[in-house]
C-alpha cells in the first residue's frame, strides 16, 4: 500500500497538494521556504522517518561517527529521512552517507540544516532538500538525539508515518490520517486543471473559465 501511495504522490506537485490541504483546513503544512532542493528537477515523495540531533562540543570524533552511522543503519528502506539537527553551522549530509542511504533504499532526505559534497550527491541522483552549503561535517561536533520521535521544522510538527512531497516549489507535510483524502482530491484537481488549461488554450476567457471550474 505504501508503495502505491508513494507512486501516486510522486505524480502530484506541491502547489496542488497545498491548495487541497488549505481547503481542508490544514494550511500549516509547508516547511520554511529556505529549505530547497539540491537538484531542482527532482521530486521526492514518501513516508516520513524522523530524527533529531544537537551540537556537542565535548563529543569525540569516534563517538560522533558511531552516532551518525547508527542513524544510517536504522533508517528504513522506502522512507524519507527528515532531520531536525537543531544547528546552523555544519553539514548533516555528505556523499558517503547519501550513497549509503540510497543503497539501503531510503528515498531521500529533508534536513533543516546543511549539506556538503554536493556535486557528488547531485551526480548520484539521490534527492536532498536542505538549507545551506558548508564543507564542515558532523565529526567531533554533532550527535543524534532521537529517531522516530516527533520533530518540528519551522512551524510544522512532523510525526513518524506522515508523508512528504517535495519539489522545486518547497516541501509539504501531509499527516498520515489525511493522505488518502488529500491524494484523491489532488488527483481530481489536477485532472480539472488539465481540462481548464485546454479550454483556455482553445480561446476561453480566463474569467469565464474560472466561473465554470471555480479553479485557477
Amino acid at each position: 500500500m505504501a508503495g502505491n501511495i508513494t507512486e501516486r504522490l510522486t505524480a502530484c506537485y506541491t502547489g496542488a497538494v497545498y491548495d487541497v490541504m488549505r481547503e481542508m483546513g490544514h494550511p500549516n503544512c509547508v516547511l520554511p521556504h529556505d529549505i530547497r532542493p539540491l537538484d531542482d528537477t527532482q521530486t521526492l515523495a514518501g513516508p516520513v522517518w524522523t530524527c533529531s540531533g544537537r551540537i556537542d562540543e565535548t563529543i569525540s570524533n569516534d563517538d560522533s561517527l558511531m552516532s551518525w552511522t547508527g542513524l544510517l543503519s536504522k533508517a528504513p528502506s522506502g522512507s524519507v529521512l527528515v532531520c531536525q539537527p537543531n544547528d546552523s553551522t555544519i553539514a548533516h549530509m555528505g556523499e558517503l552517507s547519501a550513497e549509503t542511504l540510497n543503497h539501503r533504499g531510503v528515498l531521500g532526505y529533508v534536513v533543516d540544516g546543511g549539506n556538503r559534497d554536493s556535486d557528488f550527491i547531485k551526480k548520484l541522483g539521490w534527492p536532498v532538500f536542505f538549507r545551506y552549503f558548508t564543507p564542515k561535517d558532523v565529526v567531533g561536533k554533532w550527535a543524534v538525539e532521537s529517531m522516530g520521535d516527533p520533530i518540528v521544522i519551522g512551524e510544522v510538527e512532523i510525526t513518524l508515518g506522515d508523508w512528504i512531497l517535495a519539489d522545486i516549489d518547497g516541501v509539504v507535510v501531509i499527516p498520515q490520517s489525511m493522505i488518502e483524502s488529500v491524494l484523491d482530491k489532488t488527483e481530481e484537481i489536477m485532472s480539472t486543471e488539465s481540462e481548464l488549461r485546454t479550454m483556455i488554450l482553445n480561446g476561453m476567457d480566463p474569467q469565464e473559465a474560472y466561473k465554470k471550474y471555480r479553479l485557477f
